[in-house]
């Protein structure tokens, strides 16, 4: 096996190790409870609210006083607020492609409780269309004093659509895409 071919499983080996590692406790989100959207804009300034009405996910305990949040959006449900014609462009090829990548992937870093408390940046790995890139998201502050379980996680951050080869009618919607979380959990507080 040359170089390049170990390097490429590694780094795969690695990231299942981190999707699929042994937590000491996972708390599922509560789907019902919660919601991931995003916002576009057209090149005139409109904005189009879209929604992912179904995800999956849970908040690992690390065991060590961390934690980290792994979270699916399917594609094939996203929508565009109020219009049936951008709904099926963001469901399209150019866009998300739910034909042929299914979900959207989010695997946070490792963070202290804390963070939901008081809010701050938090990183990790987005994957959208296959391809898998480092993010930053922004925490808000908890307005409760058991975040998750009493109030929502507030969470948002923007993408540049082009890297993640979402590159169609740019001429009509601007390369940002602006991703909007509200997160709760059932069963216990991470």
């Amino acid at each position: 096996m040359d170089r390049r071919a170990r390097t490429w499983w590694l780094a795969a080996a690695v990231w299942l190790l981190a999707w699929h590692g042994g937590a000491a406790h996972a708390a599922e989100i509560d789907a019902a409870a919660s919601r991931a959207g995003f916002t576009l804009y057209t090149r005139w300034g409109q904005p189009l609210q879209g929604r992912f009405p179904s995800l999956t996910g849970q908040v690992d305990d690390l065991g060590d006083g961390r934690h980290r949040v792994r979270l699916v959006l399917l594609t094939g449900d996203v929508e565009i607020v109020g219009h049936p014609g951008y709904t099926r462009f963001a469901r399209g090829s150019g866009f998300f492609d739910a034909k042929q990548w299914s979900q959207v992937e989010i695997l946070s870093d490792p963070y202290d409780a804390r963070l939901l408390r008081e809010g701050g940046e938090l990183g990790g790995i987005l994957r959208i269309r296959g391809v898998q890139r480092r993010e930053r998201f922004r925490i808000e502050p908890a307005a409760c004093d058991t975040p998750a379980r009493a109030c929502d996680v507030i969470a948002h951050g923007s993408i540049d659509r082009e890297d993640y080869g979402m590159d169609r009618w740019r001429i009509a919607v601007r390369d940002d895409v602006r991703f909007q979380l509200r997160l709760r959990l059932r069963g216990a507080t991470p």
